[in-house]
């Protein structure tokens, strides 16, 4: 077993799950951070119980201001050789549809949380001379998206933020990668059993356990992206080379217009 501990947000479920699952796997002693205490501490006891790891359970609210430092301060004296910044919340509507408090949670969990965590756990990783730091980005984050733009906006600060930093930690021992899936078969979309189970099969959608293991290989091997799936990484250089104007034909469709006006 190694020393070292894995630091993933939104463990409790979805990819972040697969996320300790396999890092376990692996034989990383792993802190679950998650706002589900319950399903937070059950995780944490069945991966430990599995692979014989250590692991603590860490209730946090992460859209909220001053998370990560309160994190940060419970596990400083760890080993923490990879961070995995996972937590994430998804809402369909108009920018001026949506409510201020769930404005301010998604960018608070989106951009602020996940640059601070990225602040802190660095400077220990770089005085170790090694470690990794995972961050998940979208697809959204390589064109515009109505009735997400405040969900696609966190998510191209999360690509350019990454990029960015991946630049800084050259040559430190420290290792940046950026995630960026497609459609994921987790609790984040709200769909019945049968959809996703035809949505996958069409490959459409991926589960969260493939997406967890091409994105820590690609962190393992110190990639800087990680787009995975073939059809990820079409609709990426779809998205990358199509102007903006060409997302507004597609709004003026009736069907389109009508949904726009109900979110």
């Amino acid at each position: 077993m190694r020393n070292e501990y894995a630091l993933v947000t939104g463990a409790s479920s979805g990819i972040g799950l697969e996320y300790a699952r396999q890092l376990a796997a692996e034989g990383y002693n792993l802190i679950l951070v998650g706002n589900q205490s319950d399903e937070n501490c059950r995780v944490a006891e069945r991966l430990a119980t599995q692979y014989g790891v250590h692991t603590l359970p860490i209730y946090a609210d992460l859209a909220r201001q001053g998370a990560a430092e309160e994190v940060y301060a419970r596990v400083k004296e760890m080993d923490v050789s990879v961070l995995i910044s996972n937590a994430g919340m998804l809402l369909f509507s108009t920018l001026a549809r949506t409510a201020l408090p769930s404005l301010e949670k998604i960018i608070t969990l989106h951009c602020t949380t996940p640059t601070l965590l990225c602040r802190l756990f660095s400077q220990d990783m770089i005085q170790r001379g090694r470690g990794h730091i995972l961050l998940m980005s979208s697809i959204t984050a390589w064109t515009p998206y109505p009735t997400i733009s405040h969900y696609a906006a966190t998510k191209a600060y999360l690509k350019s933020f990454a990029d960015s930093l991946w630049c800084e930690l050259r040559g430190s021992g420290v290792s940046v990668t950026t995630v960026f899936p497609s459609a994921v078969d987790t609790p984040l979309y709200n769909l019945d059993a049968d959809t996703r189970l035809w949505l996958r099969r069409c490959g459409l959608m991926l589960s969260a356990e493939d997406v967890a293991r091409m994105a820590l290989r690609a962190m393992h091997r110190g990639r800087r992206r990680c787009l995975p799936g073939l059809l990820t990484k079409l609709e990426a250089a779809v998205c990358y080379l199509l102007p903006t104007c060409v997302v507004l034909p597609i709004m003026k469709i009736p069907a389109v217009r009508r949904i726009l006006e109900k979110i």
